[in-house]
């Protein structure tokens, strides 16, 4: 069968079409709310149908798996679970500022808002501040439009008293753009309203005066700098941040209010996991005290009661949820039906258009019932007037109502009315009643055209209306607006206890960490076929610094160290260094700890030992060494104010220079330690430092030499001369021993 009349278009274009399509129906018709009841299309259809079912404030609760099949059936055709999540959002009192549904049973907690029941369990009920979007929608207020298979009608919008948007604010991913819009206080967005009905031309730092910041249904305190609420209220992008509130009970320090949406479930799992990583040493204990009394109640025990708070405190709010930024893009769909970032002044000046709107439907809506019951009760007084005749008629004719029209000029609604009469109500009492109300209904038709034909008096309406709303509905902010300090982590050198601890690495570029300076690293166990390289004393909070064999440094926290009951782990796991490199030296010390960095070519540097520090995996290079040249051991300079180095050259040459001719440097080659001829193969063998009263002995194989005081004076030479040879049999030198004469402390220089 051949079919003609088949539509033919490019893939590329149908698929553009349809995505095109989708795009605009989630941006439209689910993830951004309308400005003028601040309400996506599952929320303003879960009101309706709720308010529908006459599930009204003070009204008995209902299954809320009822509301949802309504709400399903008649109006919103999507999954149950996703409609009865949006309900259960408007229930919960701790994301909504002012719930628009009030709930029995489990309908979630702070620390899980998604614990809540199934639908089937919970019973439900619009709590008593849904009427501002509901009080007039039986009045002519909004446009109604076919539901989705044209059984029934459903409202466009929903006709709110206030601007609701910015009550409870919103939160939505659309397609290509989002929207964050934050909770506020309803009496402070009630003035910001009044202050732009009275002073159209205020400004936004005006409207700020008035409406300070947003406000979250927590007692958690707001500290984005005052600067920042107001540039982001002037773009309608920007971000809150927001902290917990603490004060000190006993010993003690307790949480007392957390951030929006925060759990403290997770607060405290983020504080024991520091306690468990050793990062939180002034901590003994945290634990969770909330009940319904406390809702927000945990508990932080100090290690003793000289931990200051104002040193831990911004710690926790550095490190954990217990301060949380959140981000503000007050994104919407305007009455224009198309969606937009909106600063503050627009939003407000939006809605009052709409609402303004909104009061003339209302009042033309009233007139139009007014003139048409005074119409009414026009022809009834006729009747009134002329009672024996309208009997007679009544009685007499087969056509009443026609006879009536033409005998007392009635229209058909009068005669109809005349005609719908009860015997009792034909009294006289009846006939004065119904010129009072003539009265009263011909006076409220001329306040309601008057207010019409006044902008001026329609807006004191509106402002007469909003005034009554906060009386009704206003309340204290929660959460208060205060300038605080930034909070700052300590550092991890502070947090670590400050232990004696031994680094030990290994000749295969093992390390690890002993408590203590009582370790012998000779008799550790090592790996099979490594063994002892180096190890260095210190402070378990104190940059442990290795020196690889290219001349390169790496640092690393000691208290980061794998303990020395095992057998460590490679650096190569931790660093990154050139190929070929072997871990050599460690270096531990406070930052200002020297050290004479050298190559045995014969250059070297003093260095402090923070600027061997590094945060870069891959190290530093400090030390630049000559082709083929090697790293001679650091020698530590500031522990005994030393006046002299001491070089022995592998020719056999001493020289003993004054340690003030080294410059400072924080990396380099260094300059020249002695004079070592051009184009020579003779290279340092020992380095060592030397106090003016220390002597020297030299070891070669069994033998050994002590330069005296006179014989240390021999060596002494300026830094560009060579020095001088040592006697025969001491020119192959093993070792170096300088000895302290004041308090017997050696320092060995193995070569």
């Amino acid at each position: 069968m051949i079919i003609d009349d088949i539509e033919k278009q490019p893939l590329h274009n149908f698929t553009e079409q349809a995505y095109l399509n989708y795009a605009m129906y989630v941006i439209l018709d689910r993830a951004l709310p309308h400005i003028a009841d601040g309400l996506k299309p599952v929320q303003r259809r879960i009101v309706y149908a709720m308010s529908e079912l006459g599930l009204k404030a003070g009204s008995k609760f209902k299954k809320s798996a009822r509301t949802v099949g309504d709400v399903l059936g008649k109006f919103h055709p999507h999954g149950d679970s996703a409609c009865y999540e949006a309900m259960v959002l408007m229930a919960q009192p701790f994301t909504y500022r002012y719930p628009l549904v009030e709930g029995q049973g489990n309908w979630g907690s702070i620390d899980d808002p998604k614990s809540f029941a199934a639908m089937r369990y919970t019973e439900s009920r619009l709590s008593n501040f849904a009427n501002i979007l509901l009080v007039e929608l039986s009045q002519g207020t909004v446009d109604w439009t076919d539901n989705f298979d044209g059984t029934l009608e459903e409202p466009v919008l929903l006709p709110a008293r206030l601007p609701h948007i910015l009550l409870n604010g919103s939160t939505g991913i659309a397609v290509g753009m989002a929207t964050d819009i934050p909770p506020h206080n309803l009496i402070e967005v009630a003035n910001a309203c009044i202050q732009l009905l009275k002073h159209p031309e205020s400004t936004i730092e005006s409207l700020c005066e008035l409406l300070p910041a947003p406000d979250y249904p927590t007692d958690a305190e707001i500290i984005t700098p005052k600067a920042e609420i107001i540039k982001m209220y002037q773009t309608g992008n920007g971000s809150i941040r927001m902290r917990a509130c603490y004060q000190r009970e006993d010993d003690d320090i307790i949480i007392t209010a957390l951030p929006h949406q925060t759990s403290g479930a997770k607060v405290i799992t983020q504080i024991a996991a520091q306690m468990t990583a050793k990062k939180l040493p002034m901590v003994e204990d945290v634990r969770d005290e909330s009940d319904h009394e406390n809702p927000v109640r945990l508990v932080i025990v100090p290690r003793s009661k000289k931990v200051n708070i104002e040193e831990i405190m911004p710690h926790l709010l550095a490190t954990t949820d217990l301060e949380r930024s959140y981000r503000v893009n007050m994104n919407m769909i305007g009455l224009n039906g198309r969606p937009q970032v909106k600063n503050l002044k627009i939003l407000l000046q939006e809605w009052l258009e709409y609402r303004l709107t909104t009061i003339r439907k209302r009042l033309i809506y009233r007139l139009e019932k007014i003139q048409k019951r005074l119409h009414i009760l026009a022809g009834l007084l006729v009747a009134y007037l002329h009672l024996d005749t309208v009997i007679a008629i009544i009685r007499d004719e087969d056509h009443p109502k026609t006879v009536l029209i033409k005998k007392l000029n009635l229209t058909e609604i009068q005669a109809d009315s005349i005609l719908e009469l009860k015997l009792r109500q034909l009294a006289k009492l009846e006939e004065a009643k119904l010129r009072d109300e003539q009265i009263l209904l011909d006076k409220e038709r001329e306040e309601i055209q008057q207010i019409l034909n006044s902008e001026l008096i329609l807006k004191n309406l509106l402002i007469k209306e909003i005034k009554a709303d906060v009386t009704g509905y206003g309340n204290k902010r929660r959460s208060p607006v205060i300038a605080r300090q930034q909070a700052q982590a300590l550092d991890q050198t502070v947090l670590a206890p400050s232990e004696p601890v031994t680094v030990i690495l290994s000749t295969k570029g093992w390390v690890r960490a002993a408590k203590g300076h009582d370790i012998d690293p000779q008799t550790i166990n090592y790996r099979a076929g490594d063994g002892f390289a180096a190890a260095s004393l210190g402070k378990s909070q104190q940059q442990a610094v290795f020196i690889d064999s290219t001349g390169r440094s790496y640092s690393a926290l000691a208290h980061t160290l794998p303990s020395a009951r095992g057998q460590g782990e490679p650096l190569t796991g931790r660093f990154t260094p050139p190929t070929g490199a072997l871990f050599e030296y460690i270096l531990l010390g406070e930052p200002d700890t020297q050290y004479l960095l050298a190559s045995d070519a014969g250059y070297g540097f003093i260095a402090n030992l923070g600027d061997l520090y590094t945060k870069n995996k891959a190290g530093k290079v400090i030390l630049t060494l000559p082709k083929n040249a090697k790293i001679l051991p650091p020698v530590l300079v500031s522990q005994l104010k030393e006046n002299y180095y001491i070089v022995v050259t592998s020719e056999g040459y001493l020289s003993i220079v004054l340690l003030s001719e080294l410059p400072l440097l924080s990396k380099g080659k260094g300059i020249k330690l002695l004079n070592i001829p051009a184009k020579s193969e003779e290279s340092i063998v020992s380095l060592s430092l030397l106090n003016q009263a220390d002597m020297i002995t030299l070891y070669a194989g069994k033998r050994y030499l002590t330069l005296k005081e006179r014989d240390i004076d021999f060596y002494k030479v300026d830094r560009n001369r060579r020095g001088y040879k040592l006697p025969r049999g001491f020119r192959g030198i093993d070792k170096v021993v300088v000895s302290c004469s004041t308090n017997g402390l050696q320092l060995d220089t193995i070569i």
